[in-house]
């Protein structure tokens, strides 16, 4: 069933003589009110903010304002051929227009919210703010994604000063709240209506400085450093796949937790495999002689070779399946399969006795033992009169 749509006028708290100034101070308040950014823990707060959107962008517009007026939410329906019919903008796109922060670009305006209403990193107390996430790309071949494998790669990145501990201070000297900002490491102007918050450039952000700051890191409590990190890939794992890394990111500001890495496996092509999911795929030439006689011929895996039997007859580009030859699939004990087309293979160069050998048999052939040929022939037998 399908959710009823609440009044537009009641969406925005205000009554339907209620003027375009009016409308537009109520939907600021409730917007900062209801915005995604200032509510990440309320799973609501993105629904009411899209239903103060729409409530808006039909309300101020005088047409659209008519129809609803007239014809309720029936006027924007799928079909309907009354005024002010069409989409509705999207709820983040007028929430910069109405607050003058012009075209961001990206989905949600994240980022521009926290710049405007003074939102930012997360600290403690002490300053102390988590480090940041890194990403690191990582080639493989399909053989390690088969078997699963351990690699061990090598990240430079900021981890915590050993002098410090992190803290970024020398030993024995206090932190203390930052004079320019507060101890809130923005530093908040008026600007209007709304407020801009920037990052305090005396504490970078943190609220606090140290009296005597470390001499190794200057004060930061980070120093760059190359890391080597084993990591271990899962058989059966899918190329772009996402593997976290668990606080082997950057380190934390004056002791904060360190942050995540992130490793994005990608699979090098293979010379003879192709893989579709957990299904593997490859050509495998035949010899005339084979298809035409029937025999078993060796194939690749993965894991060695197998046999597979080609009957008599079998005609270019048939298809076999071995099963349980494929990928293995990512966290089971299932495995996909190897399709295996064949190509049958003409020789290219023939001797004397040779040629006279298959011509004698192509005499001997004749159309019985064609049935493909002689089935296209009798479809396409008007365009040859």
């Amino acid at each position: 069933m399908s959710k009823t749509k609440r009044d537009y006028y009641e969406v925005l708290e205000v009554t339907r003589t209620a003027t375009s100034d009016e409308i537009k101070r109520s939907y600021r308040k409730l917007a900062v009110k209801f915005h995604p950014d200032k509510n990440p823990n309320d799973p609501h707060a993105e629904e009411k903010f899209k239903e103060l959107g729409e409530a808006y962008d039909v309300l101020m517009d005088a047409d659209k304002r008519g129809a609803y007026d007239r014809y309720g939410h029936a006027a924007f329906a799928q079909g309907h051929a009354g005024p002010g019919a069409g989409g509705f903008h999207d709820p983040f796109d007028i929430f910069r227009e109405v607050f003058g922060m012009g075209a961001q670009g990206g989905a949600g305006g994240g980022g521009i919210f926290e710049q405007f209403f003074g939102g930012g990193v997360q600290r403690d107390r002490e300053g102390r703010q988590r480090g940041s996430d890194l990403r690191y790309d990582l080639q493989i071949r399909l053989e390690e994604a088969a078997l699963g494998c351990e690699k061990e790669i090598e990240v430079t990145k900021l981890d915590a000063c050993t002098r410090c501990a992190g803290s970024g201070a020398e030993a024995g000297s206090r932190a203390q709240s930052c004079p320019t900002c507060g101890g809130r490491g923005q530093v908040i102007s008026s600007r209007g209506f709304f407020q801009v918050s920037q990052t305090c450039s005396r504490c970078r952000g943190t609220g606090q400085i140290v009296e005597k700051p470390c001499r190794e890191c200057d004060g930061e409590g980070r120093l760059e450093n190359t890391s080597r990190i084993k990591l271990k890939i899962p058989a059966g794992i899918e190329d772009g796949s996402r593997l976290r890394s668990s606080r082997n990111g950057e380190a934390g500001i004056r002791g904060g937790p360190p942050g995540d890495l992130y490793v994005v496996i990608h699979i090098k092509e293979h010379e003879i495999f192709e893989r579709e999911e957990d299904n593997l795929f490859c050509e495998v030439p035949v010899s005339f002689v084979i298809a035409t006689l029937g025999g078993e011929i060796k194939v690749p895996t993965l894991e060695g070779q197998a046999m597979l039997k080609i009957p008599a007859g079998t005609q270019g580009s048939t298809v076999f399946k071995l099963r349980g030859k494929g990928m293995p699939t990512l966290n089971s004990s299932s495995r996909g399969d190897l399709m295996v087309r064949v190509l049958v293979e003409v020789p290219s160069r023939l001797n004397a006795q040779q040629r006279k050998k298959l011509e004698e048999f192509a005499e001997l052939m004749g159309e019985e033992n064609t049935p493909l040929h002689k089935s296209f022939f009798e479809k396409a037998k008007e365009f040859f009169k």
